[in-house]
């Protein structure tokens, strides 16, 4: 049988990967699983996202399961209590000769842009740095929607191979992306030094429903699917929308044109799960909160049509008896693909 998709075995682990929304995290000892790594989160006294090793190397109890006592986790099996970098400072059953190998794993965690990132490589290699840069986020002209969160029972790759094809909202999205020219048009490919883009242009064409109502122009415009990818698993989907004449790819962005942004954060749990964060980012209407919601919860419902396909994908393509094919249009999420799997070797190599 044909082997699985490129990437399909392991994970970038030098990498961050967003774990939940902020306000998801508290004094509260929360269970998480990322890159099937389990893990338990926090908050220290000052606010502090610390993030461990979810077991008690004694017996493997989740210390999830214990306490929080200031800003130390307490196992509720017998008492090992583990500092903020996972060492163990009290042994209470033999406090005069506690175990020098008792500690548990830390993960750098920072908190950036309303979610909360851990780093899930070597440690002394994490730069906060290198957390994706969102230009505008705190500029008042620019309007945000809440931020979501999502489960889907599909490998995270498979997610990502959608957000690079601009056509399947033809079919997939029929009463929210969808619109003239987005079955059909030739699309662009170029490859960035983290990633990969696929984009077009659609002229003198209708918006699509999600968008017609909120646009200032109209009853055509001229519309770019801009859909990006970055490693390791980050897509920046762009949707820009000009009045007619004023778009193309051979002129300057218009002065005139209506900008929206999805900032969508893929964090894989295992090899068939994954956890889906997004927000959208606009830059007219920054004060409209019901046309925040109403993007919002046009999103979501978007979204969910997407979790329908890709759990089915998943399911079928574990279950295939031959072989599968590639059309033209998965020529980016290939190139994706490639870099993940090229990354994940040379992680391993050098490991």
């Amino acid at each position: 049988m044909r082997p699985d998709l490129a990437g399909s075995d392991g994970y970038i682990r030098n990498c961050w990967y967003v774990a939940g929304r902020s306000e998801d995290f508290d004094r509260t000892l929360t269970a998480a699983v990322l890159l099937e790594q389990e893990i338990v989160i926090f908050r220290d006294t000052l606010g502090k996202a610390i993030a461990l090793e979810d077991a008690c190397p004694h017996r493997k109890l989740p210390l999830s399961k214990g306490t929080v006592e200031g800003d130390n986790v307490v196992c509720g099996y017998h008492g090992l209590t583990f500092d903020c970098s996972g060492e163990c400072v009290i042994a209470p059953t033999q406090l005069d000769n506690p175990p020098r190998r008792a500690a548990v794993h830390s993960y750098p965690a920072r908190d950036r842009w309303g979610f909360l990132w851990l780093w899930m490589g070597e440690p002394q290699k994490a730069d906060p740095n290198t957390i994706i840069d969102i230009p505008h986020f705190d500029d008042k002209s620019w309007g945000k929607t809440p931020k979501g969160a999502m489960s889907m029972k599909a490998h995270y790759l498979y997610i990502i191979d959608n957000l690079l094809d601009p056509s399947h909202v033809a079919w997939v999205h029929l009463t929210s992306f969808a619109g003239a020219g987005t079955d059909n048009r030739p699309l662009d490919l170029e490859e960035t030094a983290d990633g990969v883009i696929v984009s077009r242009w659609v002229l003198d064409e209708q918006a699509p429903p999600y968008y017609k109502d909120m646009l200032p122009f109209g009853p055509t415009c001229d519309r770019k699917q801009h859909y990006e990818c970055r490693l390791p698993a980050t897509a920046v989907n762009m949707s820009v929308y000009t009045p007619k004449g004023e778009g193309g790819i051979d002129k300057p962005l218009s002065e005139n044109a209506f900008i929206n942004i999805s900032y969508n954060f893929i964090t894989p749990i295992d090899a068939d799960t994954t956890m889906y964060f997004w927000f959208q980012h606009r830059n007219m209407r920054a004060d409209d909160a019901a046309l925040s919601q109403r993007m919002f919860e046009g999103a979501t419902m978007a979204f969910l049509e997407d979790k329908d396909v890709l759990e089915a994908v998943q399911t079928g393509m574990a279950k295939r008896k031959g072989g599968y094919l590639n059309l033209g249009l998965d020529a980016g999420a290939m190139r994706f693909r490639n870099r993940v799997a090229k990354s994940i070797a040379t992680e391993v190599e050098g490991s």
